[in-house]
This record gives C-alpha cells, sequence and structure tokens, in this order.
C-alpha cells in the first residue's frame, strides 16, 4: 500500500447541524507551502463534488493560481468523499450532513491545529466554491477573499432537478436496495456518467465538437472514454452522500440566519469575486447576478464569468490553457487587493 501523503483531523464526536452526534469524526486534509510567522499567508481550497485533494491539487504549482510558494494552502477533504468520513469508511450509520458541518470541522482544524485567525483566500469550486461562500458568511472576521468559481450560495431549483437526475439514474442500478448500494453499480455509474455529460458541458461543446481537441474520435467515443466511468472510482453510497450535501446547500440555512437569505449575504464583509462558467447549465450566471446585488457589505464584490463552451468544466480547467489562464489572471487581480 503506498505512504498516505496527507493527514487526518481527529475531530471526536460531533453534534450536526442536524442534532444527529456523529462519533469519531475525522477530516483528511493535505497542505502545501508554509506557513509565515504571522499566519496570515493562508488559502483554504476544499474539494468538489466526487473529488479528493489528488484531483484539485494540479491548480497548486509555483507561479499558478494558487502558489505554494507564497501561501500556505489546506486542501480540506469534503465528508463523503472516501478520505474524510464518509459512508465508504465510517462503522455507524452515515448521517445527513451540511456544507456547515463541513465548514465547521475545517474552522476548528485551521484554528485548533494550526492556530490560523485569517484566511488571505478561500478558494472553491463547484462544491468547494459553495463552501467559500459557506465561509464568507459564517466566519466573515476571518475570511479577506473569497473566490467562487462555478458555484453559488444556495442549490438552486434547476440545480436540484439536475441532480435528481444524476440519482436517478445511479440508484435505477439494481444493486441500490433499500436506501443504499450493497454491489458496486457498474450499470448505475455508466448511466449517472451519461447524464452527467449532458449538463456539464455546453451546448456550443457539442455543437461545435470541441471534444475533438481532445483527441477524442467521435461523439460516442467522447461519453464513452471521458463519462462512462467517471464516477466509478468512487463509492456510490458516497456519491449519494455527498448530493445530499449538495442539494441542501445554502449559506442561510444555519442559527445564526434562519433561513434569511440576505441576511446571511450581507453579513460578508470579504473581496468576492463570484466566476460562474459564462455556459454553466447548472451552477447559472443569474444566479451570482443576484446574489451580486445582496453582497451590500462586501468590501468589494466581483462579476466575472469564465468566456467558455465548457460549461461547469470551464471552472476545473486541467488541460484547458486558456480558460486555466483566465482563472489565473483573476485570481491574481483579487490576491492583490
Amino acid at each position: 500500500m503506498a505512504e498516505r501523503d496527507y493527514e487526518i483531523f481527529e475531530a471526536g464526536d460531533v453534534t450536526l447541524q442536524s442534532g444527529a452526534v456523529f462519533p469519531g469524526l475525522k477530516l483528511a486534509y493535505k497542505t502545501f507551502g508554509r506557513l509565515n510567522p504571522a499566519k496570515d499567508n493562508v488559502i483554504l481550497y476544499p474539494t468538489s463534488f466526487s473529488a479528493q485533494h489528488y484531483d484539485t491539487e494540479w491548480l497548486i504549482q509555483p507561479g499558478g493560481v494558487l502558489d505554494p510558494e507564497r501561501y500556505f494552502i489546506v486542501i480540506p477533504n469534503l465528508f463523503g468523499n472516501g478520505l474524510s468520513s464518509s459512508p465508504s469508511n465510517s462503522a455507524v450509520p452515515f448521517p445527513q450532513l451540511s456544507y456547515h458541518d463541513a465548514v465547521a470541522i475545517q474552522h476548528r482544524l485551521l484554528t485548533e491545529r494550526f492556530g490560523i485567525s485569517k484566511l488571505a483566500l478561500v478558494y472553491g469550486w463547484s462544491m468547494g466554491g459553495m463552501q467559500a461562500y459557506h465561509w464568507a458568511a459564517c466566519h466573515p472576521d476571518m475570511v479577506e477573499r473569497a473566490a467562487v468559481v462555478c458555484g453559488s450560495a444556495r442549490c438552486a431549483p434547476n440545480n436540484h432537478v439536475f441532480l435528481e437526475g444524476v440519482k436517478a439514474a445511479l440508484t435505477a442500478d439494481s444493486n441500490f436496495r433499500n436506501g443504499r448500494f450493497v454491489e458496486k453499480p457498474v450499470v448505475g455509474f455508466r448511466a449517472m456518467g451519461r447524464a452527467y455529460a449532458g449538463w456539464a458541458m455546453s451546448h456550443a461543446f457539442y455543437r461545435d465538437e470541441v471534444w475533438r481537441e481532445a483527441g477524442f474520435t467521435s461523439l460516442e467515443d467522447y461519453l464513452v472514454r471521458a463519462w462512462d466511468a467517471t464516477f466509478a472510482r468512487r463509492d456510490a453510497n458516497d456519491l449519494l452522500a455527498q448530493i445530499g450535501i449538495w442539494q441542501n446547500g445554502d449559506i442561510s440555512c444555519c442559527a445564526a440566519f434562519s433561513g434569511d437569505f440576505d441576511r446571511a449575504l450581507a453579513a460578508v464583509t470579504a473581496d468576492m469575486l463570484l466566476m460562474p462558467g459564462a455556459t454553466d447549465r447548472y451552477f447559472d450566471v443569474r444566479d451570482n447576478e443576484d446574489e451580486l446585488g445582496r453582497l451590500v457589505n462586501a468590501k468589494s464584490a466581483a462579476l466575472r464569468p469564465i468566456p467558455s463552451v465548457h460549461g461547469h468544466r470551464a471552472g476545473n480547467p486541467v488541460n484547458n490553457p486558456r480558460d486555466h489562464a483566465f482563472l489565473k489572471a483573476e485570481i491574481a487581480e483579487l490576491l492583490s487587493k
């Protein structure tokens, strides 16, 4: 077995937002760079749906979007991703967790283990972006800047419906019984990938056959190699747990804001950068436009849609130099404030 390249924060028995107690809750995390003596060079970089830090750390490189030579970068793995507490590694029935639960434990990690009281930036894509928004609203005294990339302050109705389709495709597999998967759902994973492909990429991406730029020879070749097995690397019960977190995401659904969305957004005081994908089908630009006008106490608030045909994936441009350059320039400007 390969040596583990990440650390575990043992949170102990934690009372969740739902009131349930999770015994022995664990948060897996990885750090890059060095914490300076003032402890003010910290970037928090939460993970996205189904992702582990291995999938997102490509963005961290000297001179890159997130530079470990200048910043101390912490990637906390979201619950349900198979490294932090998840259905696949928990001995107890897995309860419903929320972004608020995740942020609370991430806050404990930073303050208890590292003595950090300021975050130069919280950067996140997709579910990571939703966590960044939660951080900005719930810990305004701590967050100096937040970059929400293809994310939102709450799960919009069309986003919820998209996820209902994903769940339906996955759970139609015969290995889903009595509310959980008893075996790996090979058919369900393929169906989930096909459903996801239609939402994740844009109309123009398919119309103009942009998939050919990545070496695919036909639309079917693209779907088979890029999507049919993309989620099969994860535990299916873990994926359902994260979908639950995603669908219930709302920065205002906590004791501090009592469901008052305007009050939650007004609590944000950071420099805010909202970067939706211009062609994202489920984190729609219009949701960020609506939020922008409610960030009345933010030090600054900018909306910078990523001008890309890559839909939601514009926010994670692993092999997409143009979108990568856009992200890099916008984050450099944000960090200069």
